[in-house]
């Protein structure tokens, strides 16, 4: 693409603005926002919400699990059938680590934080520990993808390195960028994040699949005998990876997803709910939740809506090329976007001043043809990182690191 055809692209989509300081710039900075230009998808404008209009949900119903007794019923045969397919090479892991430590007060990628208090701990060091539990156990190592974002992929493959991969083989470790979208103002207009570069943001984690394929990573997997991939979150400090239980159980069931799930705290809980919808598995949010849903008990007492997803998906890799092109609903988020104002100036607000665009891993189990659900117990595999003190807090975790008889 060259300028003029830039021009005409701006114009017809209504971002002619983006060009506002191009004859400032030097031949290479023109050059880059030309190409920065040339990958925008400006169809993300048309998610910017209508006044009175909200996203149309079919029929849900509550969805069982495969219970923590059960589980230990089958425990044997299940982790049997999961280390095998570990042995063979057929599973693989995929963290999703795009974020920044904000919320923790932190400038670096999240994974990078310290959770230590009596000793370096640190988040990516933790989830690291986690797997290696299972490589020594199995005799052979995982593939690991770790998915990061343009904003943190230096810091993150750097840290790594300085860090001799915590003791990983470094042989089985592949970093990738997921996929970026624009960010706007509240009525569609595309920011500059400075005069030669377009305001971009990750796209959120749902897009993990057709970024993984873009970076050639699903290829490698394959090539190591990689069938089943588990994605999670990096700032759970206590999940199971390539949980050999997790995998046999969902081998076993027959199921092309599977999906950990914990038994809701309390009827008000702020956890997204494992469910079916018209049929197929889905996942309704806490703010979706009627008065019916969050308080409905079954026969035994327990509520009919039970079960909270954790971010830890098993995805069958046939599944995911089935449904690469099937589009993922965009999620629209209210930020406060830094961004070029009058007179080249770079503004940051002190409140929301714009959108977001961003697709969900939860919405792939969706398009899966079914999903088994697979309770754990929340103390030994839910310690989630979001906020520095208070619920799931680095506090939080700590707490229940100790309780798990992890030093930190």
């Amino acid at each position: 693409m060259d300028f003029n055809e830039a021009q005409k692209l701006l114009e017809k989509e209504g971002q002619a603005h983006l060009l506002t300081y191009y004859d400032e710039l030097s031949d290479e900075e023109k050059e880059k926002l030309i190409e920065q230009i040339s990958r925008i998808d400006f169809s993300v404008v048309l998610e910017i919400p209508k006044d009175g209009c909200e996203n149309e949900r079919g029929v849900i119903e509550p969805l069982g699990a495969l219970t923590i007794e059960e589980i230990d019923k089958g425990r044997e045969e299940y982790e049997r059938i999961g280390i095998e397919a570990i042995k063979a090479g057929r599973v693989g892991a995929l963290l999703l680590a795009g974020g920044q430590g904000t919320r923790l007060g932190y400038d670096k990628p999240k994974g990078m934080f310290n959770i230590g208090e009596k000793k370096e701990l640190y988040i990516f060091e933790c989830i690291i520990n986690n797997i290696m539990q299972i490589t020594e156990r199995a005799g052979a190592w995982i593939p690991l993808a770790i998915m990061t974002s343009d904003i943190n992929y230096d810091d993150t493959v750097s840290f790594f390195k300085e860090h001799n991969y915590f003791g990983y083989n470094s042989d089985y470790v592949y970093f990738f960028v997921q996929d970026m979208s624009v960010t706007t103002d509240f009525n569609g207009k595309i920011y500059l994040a400075r005069k030669d570069k377009v305001s971009f943001s990750p796209n959120g984690n749902g897009g993990w699949y057709t970024s993984f394929v873009n970076a050639g990573i699903r290829d490698a997997f394959v090539k190591h005998g990689v069938e089943w991939i588990n994605v999670f979150a990096v700032d759970n400090v206590l999940q199971k990876i390539a949980d050999p239980c997790f995998v046999g159980a969902t081998i076993a069931s027959g199921c092309v997803s599977g999906a950990k799930v914990v038994s809701k705290a309390f009827p008000e809980e702020k956890i997204g709910l494992l469910c079916t919808e018209d049929g197929r598995p889905s996942i309704v949010e806490y703010y979706e939740m009627t008065d019916d849903m969050m308080y409905q008990k079954d026969e035994s007492g327990k509520p009919l809506f039970n079960y909270g997803v954790i971010l830890n998906y098993l995805f069958r890799i046939d599944e995911l090329d089935r449904i690469i092109d099937e589009p993922l609903p965009v999620h629209v988020v209210e930020k406060k976007i830094p961004y070029v104002g009058e007179g080249g100036i770079t503004i940051k607000p002190d409140k929301p001043n714009g959108y977001k665009y961003e697709k969900l891993v939860l919405d792939l189990i969706h398009l899966m043809r079914d999903c088994l659900s697979y309770e754990v117990v929340r103390n030994k595999e839910f310690a989630p990182v979001k906020n520095l003190t208070g619920v799931d807090s680095v506090e939080s975790a700590r707490k229940l690191l100790a309780e798990n008889g992890i030093e930190y």
